[in-house]
């Protein structure tokens, strides 16, 4: 008779192989970031595009027909959405030389002044601007090489991901039960229910999300708009989609109009204007179009965040970063409705512990003490 030992190990040795562990799932998304971000951005089109299926296949239109009727209009969706940015982008382009040339007298009335103010001769600061100048060329030369690669890979994938919707949305049933058969007889009552709600929270957190970014596009564009403000609807739009990645999108979102405000407009008034009513749009966004729209359970803090985002950042570029705020908040909401994962998702959550309650104890205990 064999007696087997639980192999106990130290805490630093599990500290280690976690680390160990954590580091090589980041380095196999990282490898694979080219069939892994495909796979992420067709799996949330395919959870958004699921129940338009079910409601065509219960008006008695065959499955495979009801999928492919959902991704067409998905595409003409998207493919008039990036028309209208195209157009908009290509007369952006077209006005940037005369926007670089106001810049430029900007950049000299501005020069002129702080020579004059801090007692610095001129020559010093254009030198400055010419070397800075060389290494922005030189940056942006290799920028440009880099985006002609994601470009590429970019028509690869707008391919890929048709298919790979289609493939998730006929498959869905197999996936569902593998998931089932993973767990045992005992539970399977309890996956099912996870499985259910995870699933119906995940589609209204993502649409809610959706409507968000066209309330927002609909804010900034009136905003700029009004103000006139050139390229309004380029600006808001791309405002609105960069507000989904929390803080540091807002901040270049709202930078992006001020700098078109401070070329184009003879006053520089225009551009506090902008980061005025911005921060307004924010303050609503915040405090009526998150909670009430985007679904309540779905909060993260801004902790997590902002580290979540830099981490998407560094691991797939700026699809990573788009893709950061949804993945953790599906990572939430699958934590939530697990027990024993229910302090993870406490822990991502914003739902402060209450402070005050624990300090009058305290002060009450050292009252005793001194007594």
């Amino acid at each position: 008779m064999s007696i087997v030992k639980e192999l106990k190990l130290p805490f630093y040795a599990k500290a280690i192989l976690f680390l160990i562990g954590i580091y090589a799932l980041f380095m196999m998304l990282y490898i694979a970031q080219n069939l892994i971000v495909p796979l992420i951005f067709a799996t949330i089109l395919a959870i958004l595009l699921h129940p338009i299926v079910s409601f065509l296949v219960r008006k008695g239109i065959n499955r495979v027909v009801a999928i492919v009727i959902a991704i067409l209009l998905t595409v003409i969706l998207i493919a008039a959405f990036g028309a209208l940015l195209v157009s908009q982008a290509s007369r952006f382009s077209e006005t940037w030389p005369i926007m670089v040339d106001k810049f430029t007298g900007g950049i000299n009335q501005t020069i002129t002044w702080a020579s004059g103010y801090f007692d610095i001769k001129p020559q010093i600061i254009n030198n400055w601007i010419a070397k800075t100048k060389g290494d922005l060329i030189t940056a942006i030369s290799h920028s440009i090489g880099k985006t002609l690669l994601i470009i590429g890979n970019g028509v690869v994938i707008l391919f890929l991901i048709p298919l790979y919707i289609f493939l998730i949305l006929f498959y869905q049933p197999l996936l569902l039960d593998f998931i089932r058969r993973l767990s045992n007889e005992s539970n399977k009552g309890q996956i099912n229910q996870i499985v259910s709600k995870t699933k119906t929270v995940i589609q209204r957190y993502l649409v809610g999300l959706i409507i968000e970014a066209v309330i927002m596009a609909v804010l900034e564009v009136s905003t700029l708009l009004i103000l006139g403000i050139e390229y309004a609807i380029l600006l808001g739009i791309i405002g609105a989609l960069l507000n989904v990645i929390p803080y540091i999108g807002g901040l270049v979102a709202v930078a992006l109009p001020m700098m078109v405000a401070l070329a184009t407009k003879s006053s520089a008034w225009y551009a506090v204007y902008i980061l005025v009513i911005y921060y307004i749009i924010q303050l609503i966004d915040n405090n009526y179009i998150v909670p009430k729209i985007v679904a309540s359970k779905v909060k993260i803090n801004a902790l997590f965040s902002i580290i979540v985002v830099l981490a998407g950042n560094a691991l797939w570029g700026i699809p990573g970063m788009f893709l950061s705020i949804p993945l953790l908040a599906i990572v939430k909401l699958i934590f939530d409705h697990i027990e024993s994962l229910k302090p993870w998702g406490f822990l991502l959550g914003d739902t402060m512990p209450s402070i005050l309650k624990i300090k009058p104890l305290r002060l009450r205990r050292i009252k005793m003490k001194s007594k």
